[in-house]
């Protein structure tokens, strides 16, 4: 099996190495620490596996699963990451990842997961599951307001959680800062916010912060 695994963070790319290797025999390991890194090594070679965290450096991380999955529709992407499940899980679910873990579950659970998407399986933790069973039916409406956001809008959010300028967002996405500004517009319009303070107020009461 191969995997690259796509993290900013060298300790966790060695534990995750680490973990692969004792568990799966014959494994090819190849690291990559920002969406750029991750692009050019997927054009060049095929992988089995991508762990991917997705608050990476200078990376649109909802682009960039999108963008994987174009040249190479068969890898299977496990997203390994520290937000919160509830706001951020169903997102790359629905752009074609196979799982979401979060990185403080146990090394159990982490290879349980591993193990379920090489399967050819979609792994979710339970309460997700069970949480998206309750969608399915029509059992529970979400009061989450960020829900009513596009993938493009809740990446934004997350950069203007973290108190960046319109410029700023605009370096790190490659998008004009007028078109920043419209989103910006839309997002306070749709989460009824009328400045930033509501906002902040507004994503700590629904976790909806980056790690």
């Amino acid at each position: 099996m191969k995997f690259l695994l796509v993290d900013d963070h060298t300790i966790i790319r060695t534990g995750l190495k680490m973990l692969i290797t004792n568990f799966i025999a014959h494994s090819v390991i190849e690291e990559a620490f920002d969406g750029d890194s991750a692009f050019e090594k997927l054009k060049n070679s095929d992988y089995d596996m991508v762990v991917l965290d997705v608050n990476l450096p200078n990376t649109d991380s909802f682009s960039l699963v999108t963008n994987i999955l174009t040249i190479k529709p068969a890898v299977k992407i496990l997203v390994f990451s520290m937000n919160a499940e509830d706001n951020y899980a169903k997102r790359y679910l629905k752009l074609g990842a196979r799982g979401y873990i979060r990185k403080d579950e146990s090394e159990t659970e982490i290879k349980k997961a591993i193990s379920t998407v090489l399967n050819n399986k979609r792994y979710l933790s339970e309460s997700l599951s069970h949480r998206l069973e309750e969608d399915a039916f029509g059992n529970k409406v979400s009061n989450n307001p960020f829900e009513r956001l596009s993938p493009r809008e809740f990446e934004i959010i997350q950069h203007i959680v973290r108190g960046e300028s319109v410029s700023q967002i605009s370096e790190k996405l490659k998008l004009h800062t007028s078109t920043i500004g419209t989103h910006k517009a839309r997002i306070f319009e749709k989460l009824s916010c009328k400045n930033i303070i509501d906002i902040n107020a507004l994503a700590k009461t629904f976790n909806v912060v980056s790690a």
